[in-house]
């Protein structure tokens, strides 16, 4: 009875292993496609057939800032050229007021702290994944745009 009782653990243990290797292994080929997607607009700006200084890239996060059931109406948007120079926009709109800040990108990196929206609009800027991104897009972090709560 003990061994059967082993065997079955052994069993779950290795669905288990199994479904999490699959996991990990689809969230890699999406980052690794979506890695090459970055280096081939990157070697297009270097071949000098795209414009460095046009804008290029652009991605917008609409979200509800201020937890109110104002229907999303606050939103980051990235402006960002061929070299990843640019600038994040974010408007935090609640029922009675309206906060505005701008923030310059420089290589694709954030000279100041990033809200999670506004490296979310960043980060699909850099992939060509706007015009609109979602909070819940699997997007990769390119590191260096540290985080806070909000603008």
């Amino acid at each position: 009875m003990i061994l059967v009782a082993v065997a079955l653990a052994g069993v779950v243990a290795g669905v288990a292993g199994l479904s999490f290797a699959m996991v990990a292994h689809n969230r890699v080929n999406r980052v690794v496609d979506e890695c090459a997607e970055m280096l081939r607009r990157q070697l297009a700006t270097l071949e000098g057939t795209v414009d460095n200084q046009a804008l290029r890239d652009v991605a917008v996060v609409h979200y509800d800032a201020l937890k109110e059931m104002s229907g999303r109406r606050s939103f980051s948007l990235a402006l960002l050229n061929a070299l990843g120079d640019g600038v994040i926009i974010s408007s935090i709109n609640g029922r009675t007021e309206t906060r505005t800040y701008a923030k310059v990108v420089h290589g694709g990196r954030s000279l100041e702290v990033l809200s999670p929206e506004e490296d979310q609009a960043l980060r699909g800027a850099r992939l060509g994944k706007g015009p609109q991104v979602s909070m819940d897009d699997p997007l990769p972090d390119f590191g260096g745009n540290t985080t806070s709560a909000h603008a």
